[in-house]
């Protein structure tokens, strides 16, 4: 556990927290804030990173050997997009339910490639599938950024179109080969990963949902431009799960899972967003 622990917080890590800090902080004396508050949501925010990257870690270390590995962690990172989309979808607004589940789909792919240049494995992993790569993800980008574009009464046809398009995607995605054979010196390593599977996925779960709440309060009590947050930092925050799934998965060596991980995320968030418009369109 304590090899888990010590593998999931990186420089990087401590690096992110340390803009999470001085993004609300800064924000919040520049536009007459509450400091002291600020300062609370952003260190709730570091706490809620810390436990994504921690049960991520232990999440593939558990799993790293089984055939598809990107594919599963692709569903699994998207646990937090579908808790928010449920909770929007109780507010009534569906606007709101599918902006987490759409928006990772723009930011996923800059992270990919910010994990590939930090990974150094950038050109292996562009030439990994580069025509499945392309075609998935700027079709579920494009298809994320055109629901926000069209009226109400055009939201059955983004729903089909959307559901055409991803369909085949999800099904012609690469194979992944055969599962990794587990080296003897590190049985013991993955049998205690693998006690800690079940409450991993249920962290990350329950972290997703709550990392959503911390950024709304510190971003309510710095005052920070509501524009600003969106795009800079509930954008990238949402999507930590897959960066770090990227980062694990690439440090391996394993550029064709974490370009999975990525694409099969985009075109669940798709499904995920499809599914909320089909209910929001029956409720009404």
């Amino acid at each position: 556990m304590k090899k888990l622990i010590s593998s999931s917080v990186t420089q990087l890590d401590i690096v992110a927290w340390v803009l999470v800090l001085a993004f609300f902080c800064g924000s919040s004396l520049l536009f007459q804030g509450d400091l002291q508050l600020s300062l609370m949501g952003a260190s709730g925010i570091i706490v809620v990173m810390m436990l994504i990257g921690l049960s991520i870690e232990i999440i593939i270390e558990s799993i790293k050997h089984i055939k598809g590995i990107g594919t599963v962690t692709g569903f699994i990172t998207n646990g937090p997009e579908a808790l928010c989309l449920v909770v929007g979808l109780v507010a009534g607004d569906i606007l709101f339910a599918a902006s987490t589940p759409l928006g990772s789909n723009v930011m996923n792919p800059i992270l990919l490639i910010t994990a590939t240049i930090i990974c150094k494995i950038t050109l292996a992993t562009f030439k990994t599938k580069p025509l499945y790569s392309i075609v998935t993800i700027i079709s579920t980008a494009s298809l994320a950024v055109s629901f926000f574009l069209i009226p109400e009464a055009f939201y059955i046809h983004w729903l089909t179109v959307a559901v055409i398009l991803t369909v085949p995607l999800f099904f012609l995605r690469p194979d992944e080969g055969e599962k990794e054979e587990e080296e003897e010196s590190d049985a013991m390593y993955h049998e205690g990963a693998k006690r800690w599977l079940i409450p991993a996925i249920l962290i990350l779960l329950g972290t997703g949902y709550f990392l959503d709440l911390v950024v709304s309060f510190a971003a309510e009590h710095s005052t920070a431009p509501k524009g600003v947050i969106g795009f800079l930092v509930l954008a990238s925050l949402t999507s930590w799960p897959e960066f770090k799934s990227c980062l694990s998965l690439l440090s391996r060596r394993k550029p064709l899972a974490a370009i999975l991980n990525i694409t099969i995320s985009n075109i669940t968030n798709i499904w995920l967003a499809a599914g909320g418009i089909g209910f929001f369109l029956l409720s009404k």
